[in-house]
């Protein structure tokens, strides 16, 4: 338990902060889940729809610092070359 009256607020943001950022990945989570499924459904409308939500939710992620940006680019490609080749 936290002794220091700074360590008591920075517990506090810590809970505000995960719940946040919780919230974002799962966002994040469900819209990669949709663009996944329209892929394996041969979909490419619908896939080509998602592609910019998808690069969007990913950028903010990394720009945020709950991923890496590599991972959010890396991510991007993968899903884009994947739409490319339907």
């Amino acid at each position: 338990m936290a002794n220091h009256k700074s360590a008591k607020k920075r517990a506090r943001q810590t809970i505000t902060r995960t719940a946040r950022n919780r919230a974002r990945t799962s966002g994040a989570r469900t819209v990669l889940k949709a663009i996944r499924l329209a892929i394996s459904e041969n979909d490419k409308k619908v896939a080509t729809e998602l592609l910019p939500k998808v690069q969007a939710k990913l950028r903010k992620l990394a720009q945020t610092g709950i991923i890496k940006l590599n991972t959010a680019a890396r991510k991007t490609s993968r899903l884009a070359s994947q739409i490319n080749g339907l």
